[in-house]
């Protein structure tokens, strides 16, 4: 479980997709899939934490962006949290498959959606103005899925800020990774009052996920992201493979 909690923070750092890394892991241990999610959740918030504070400087002049996207990523962070407690085991098992799919199809996506952020900035036209209803509703729904399961949020959130907001890349990355922990967060408190997270499991992917974090950051330029990305979506295209012949 520690291998996988710092695989998570080095893919987290580096590619995005932990979870796809840690929700299988926990899944094998024998925990039920909902537990395995919420466990999850709980375990990678370090990792959230220390990206929002390592793009601190990008941060610089996005007060107003923020404010008025805080409120969707809180209420789809809670919402999402909600959702999934609600959501019969049996239904959530029925559906992960699909969830770890679509994940991994936005993490193999990811180079694309990138480009396609960068040709946006090019150009204003077309960009929705930055206080717009679909800028909020689309954050909304990329924080509930991601608050739902995990995996992708981060991709999801990039790209709706590429496309709607006018900024360089690296200063809406910034954005996302506080979006992000609030989403996160929001989400695991929540959780933590199912107390359906496996304690242990917890303790250990919250210490090696920032330990994994911390290593991501500081190798991200050597370790070629499309090779984690690889490695990532595999795991995740063979989890949902079983999965899929299981049910």
């Amino acid at each position: 479980m520690g291998l996988s909690g710092l695989l998570a923070g080095v893919a987290n750092a580096i590619a995005g997709g932990g979870t796809l890394v840690t929700f299988p892991a926990l899944l094998a241990a024998g925990l039920p899939p909902i537990a395995a999610n919420i466990t999850s959740a709980i375990g990678l918030v370090p990792g959230y934490a220390g990206g929002a504070v390592a793009y601190r400087r990008e941060l610089d002049g996005q007060r107003s962006r923020f404010r008025f996207l805080l409120l969707p990523s809180l209420i789809g962070g809670v919402l999402g949290a909600l959702l999934l407690l609600v959501t019969p085991a049996t239904t959530f098992k029925s559906v992960v498959p699909y969830l770890i799919l679509t994940s991994c199809l936005l993490l193999a996506l990811q180079p694309r959606l990138a480009a396609l952020v960068a040709k946006q900035r090019t150009s204003a036209g077309g960009l929705a103005k930055e206080t717009s209803p679909l800028l909020f509703i689309s954050v909304l729904v990329a924080s509930i899925y991601g608050s739902f399961f995990g995996a992708g949020l981060g991709v999801l959130l990039l790209a709706v800020l590429g496309i709607l907001v006018t900024d360089t890349l690296q200063r809406l990355n910034g954005l996302k990774s506080l979006l992000s922990l609030l989403v996160v967060v929001a989400g695991v408190i929540i959780y933590l009052v199912s107390g359906q997270g496996h304690l242990l499991y917890v303790l250990i992917l919250l210490v090696t996920s920032y330990v994994g974090g911390v290593i991501g950051g500081a190798v991200a330029r050597k370790i070629p992201a499309a090779v984690l990305r690889l490695v990532v979506c595999g795991l995740g295209i063979a989890v949902a493979t079983a999965l899929l012949m299981q049910g």
